[in-house]
């Protein structure tokens, strides 16, 4: 009776069962979505350059002058059949500054729901992203002659010293010395490890590679081809006559001057006050980098995203920057021509491959463009106070309140504000800077940005005059304000603006008195 009651209770005949669950599934388009949305500017120029040389149907809009609606008659482009217009690139924000209310040319709550959901469904027609601004070629062509033929790039430090080796009085043996350790030159102007492992390689003693680096030492610019910071400055120094012992006493101890020890600095160079001073202010004036003139790579300007200005009735517009915004279109016309003359069913699959894989980087462009207004016109709402009075009225921020004012998810703010500059009456700031961390209130009042805190530390010792404050002073003074704040802190903000501490701050009054 037990054997048939343990087999009964195992029933090992199948069964069919139906069971539904939910999962997050990461398409290839929404996952393309989410990459546009975090590039800057110039990576999503880059990307869009590839994928133009990559797909066949897709090319740059150029045409500012035709209609929209002639191309489409001609078969050049396949418009949305959603109806949406494409991102007009403005945003409003209107009312009173202490309470403004957002909205936009097309209403900022009817934009495209953002990538936080699977946009396969919403992105599945094609349409044409517009811009106004076509990406410049790199080369200007004139009848036969293109002029990057006649332009020069910028010199280096390396052909600059070669240029100077090439004329200078020097046995072949150490003419090939000098070469080679010009190699080892970092773009600094500093000599790249001892020499040493140099002379190992050569095969020759350490005195004869001393004197081929003295040699590039005497080269412009005046510094160049040192081993450390104190032999860059006695370098400059001896070219100006300067490097007398008091001066090479101080080079020498480069660290107490880092320290600002002016006592123990005027007892080792055996001045007074006064020459110390004059000493000090001929270091100040060399170049402790005299290779970073040559050949860096060119500086690139900080190109804003987003541009914000103050309308007459006090509130402010916000506007893409339509020049950053890639222009490109599907070619509708060229698929319709090739696509009929294709047999095989591999060459028809890959046409229609890209005919999608256009379709939504479009889509994706015009997606990443609503998002990026939105989250903008968010944060200038949230940063008012900021925008119209300055960094003392930078409210502390955080990615969670946007999102959830906004409807969109936290990790979607942070891709949008990564890598991308809003540019203000007050200047051009990354998105990022309007996140500041929060300082506690005392009695419970409204905390205080960090960024804001430490224009109030700026401002106590700039205004100490002949009374030096220290840490717990300014942690009291900042307490009278209403903010609670830690000496740990004060000292890492004090830091981080390049203040030096009190001690340090009385013996440079002492001195300057």
């Amino acid at each position: 009776m037990n054997a048939r009651g343990a087999s009964s209770g195992f029933n090992m005949r199948p069964r069919l069962e139906l069971r539904q669950s939910q999962s997050l599934v990461m398409t290839p388009q929404l996952m393309q979505a989410i990459k546009l949305l975090q590039l800057s500017n110039l990576d999503l120029t880059a990307y869009v350059e590839e994928e133009l040389e990559r797909n066949p149907l897709l090319e740059r809009d150029s045409d500012d002058d035709e209609p929209r609606g002639a191309r489409e008659e001609a078969g050049d482009t396949d418009a949305s059949g959603d109806g949406d217009p494409p991102v007009d690139g403005g945003a409003v924000v209107e009312g009173d500054p202490g309470d403004l209310v957002a909205a936009s040319s097309a209403d900022i709550e009817s934009l495209a729901p953002s990538v936080d959901a699977d946009l396969g469904e919403a992105l599945d027609e094609t349409t044409t992203w517009s811009a106004p601004a076509e990406p410049g070629a790199i080369g200007t062509s004139i009848g036969d002659y293109n002029l990057e033929d006649f332009v020069t790039g910028d010199e280096t430090l390396h052909d600059h010293l070669r240029a100077q080796l090439a004329i200078a009085a020097t046995d072949p043996t150490q003419h090939a010395i000098c070469e080679y350790l010009i190699g080892y030159i970092e773009d600094t102007g500093y000599l790249g490890g001892g020499l040493e492992p140099v002379a190992a390689r050569l095969g020759i003693a350490v005195d004869e590679a001393e004197r081929a680096l003295a040699v590039l030492q005497s080269f412009d610019p005046s510094g160049v081809a040192a081993r450390d910071l104190a032999e860059c400055l006695s370098i400059q120094l001896r070219e100006r006559d300067r490097l007398d012992p008091a001066m090479a006493a101080l080079v020498a101890n480069l660290e107490l001057l880092a320290r600002r020890d002016f006592p123990a600095l005027r007892r080792i160079c055996g001045v007074d006050q006064d020459d110390l001073a004059d000493m000090i202010a001929e270091i100040r004036a060399l170049d402790p980098k005299p290779g970073s003139r040559f050949g860096g790579a060119p500086v690139q300007p900080v190109v804003p995203d987003v541009f914000v200005r103050q309308r007459a009735d006090g509130g402010w517009a916000i506007d893409l920057n339509a020049d950053t915004l890639p222009r490109v279109l599907v070619n509708r016309g060229y698929y319709s021509a090739v696509v009929g003359s294709l047999a095989g069913s591999d060459d028809r699959m890959w046409l229609n491959n890209c005919l999608q894989e256009a379709n939504w980087l479009i889509k994706s462009l015009d997606q990443r463009a609503r998002t990026v207004l939105k989250v903008a016109t968010e944060i200038v709402r949230q940063q008012d106070a900021f925008l119209l009075h300055g960094i003392a009225y930078l409210r502390p921020l955080n990615l969670k309140t946007v999102a959830d004012s906004i409807s969109m998810h936290e990790s979607t703010v942070s891709r949008v504000t990564a890598n991308k500059y809003m540019a203000t009456p007050r200047g051009i700031f990354e998105m990022k800077f309007f996140f500041p961390t929060a300082i506690s209130a005392t009695h419970g009042g409204d905390a205080h940005s960090g960024e804001a805190v430490r224009h109030h530390i700026r401002e106590l010792i700039e205004a100490e005059g002949k009374h030096v404050l220290s840490d717990d002073q300014i942690v009291k003074a900042l307490q009278d304000q209403g903010i609670d704040i830690a000496r740990r802190t004060v000292a890492k903000y004090r830091e981080s603006l390049g203040i030096p501490s009190s001690v340090q701050r009385r013996r440079e009054r002492r001195m300057a008195g």
